[in-house]
This record gives C-alpha cells, structure tokens and sequence, in this order.
C-alpha cells in the first residue's frame, strides 16, 4: 500500500507537475528546441498513462512493480538518459508515422458518430419534452 501511495506520488509530482511547469517556462521564453523537448515528453507520458492504467491492474502484485515505476518516471524525465526522447524517437514516431491514415479515418469515424450519436439523442429529448406527457403534468393557468 504504501508503495501505491508513493508512486501515485511520484508520478503526479514529477511525471505532471513538474513538467507541466517545465512546459509553461518553455512557452514563457518561447525557445522552440523546449518546445519540441516537451512535446516529446506528453507523447510519450500519454501513452505511459494509458499503460499504467492496465497494468496497475495486471502488473501491482509483481514485486517492485511501484518501485519500477518510480524508476521509470525519472528516467523518461532525467535531462541525462533524456529518456522521453528515446522512446519517442526509437517507437513513438516510427509507429504513429506508420499508422497516421489509419488513426486519422478512425478518428475521422469516432468523431461524425459521436456527433451522429449527439444529434440523435438531442432530437429524442427535445421530442419527449414537447410531448403531451411533459405538458400534461403542468398546471393550467
């Protein structure tokens, strides 16, 4: 337990924070190479986010399962192993390069059936409030 509370810790503190900050100073001095350094960062700590949710499931009773985490949120910011960049240039970009058409029609369909689905749902509920039933349990005046 105690292991989950402190890398809970860690990863809020030093793999959000911190560089929430280090983003903002970035953009504060507008120095494109941190841009780009950053941007490297939340790609690749998106998809880290996305895989601890799953393996905090799967992976939590694996001995130093926290610690490793902790391990890892530090190496992918340590200005030393630059280890955001590492993944992003060695797995990140190759792999979403390679599926770009892919991931933009799907995309692409996620967002006119969301829409699609809105507007359908929208039509529904404006209709059930003009119905009789919605008018019929007001008052006369």
């Amino acid at each position: 337990m105690v292991s989950w509370i402190i890398s809970r810790l860690v990863v809020l503190v030093f793999g959000t924070l911190y560089p929430a900050y280090s983003s903002y100073k970035a953009v504060k001095t507008k120095n494109v190479k941190e841009y780009v350094k950053r941007m490297m960062y939340w790609i690749v700590f998106a998809f880290f986010t996305m895989a601890e949710t799953l393996t905090d499931i799967v992976l939590s009773w694996f001995p130093f399962y926290f610690k490793l985490k902790i391990v890892f949120v530090i190496w992918l910011l340590s200005p030393y192993t630059k280890g955001s960049s590492v993944l992003y240039c060695k797995f990140v970009h190759p792999t979403l390069s390679n599926k770009e058409k892919e991931i933009d029609e799907y995309i692409t369909q996620a967002r006119d059936w969301s829409y699609e689905t809105m507007m359908r749902v929208g039509k529904r509920g404006l209709n059930n409030f003009h119905s009789n039933k919605f008018f019929m349990a007001l008052p006369d005046k």
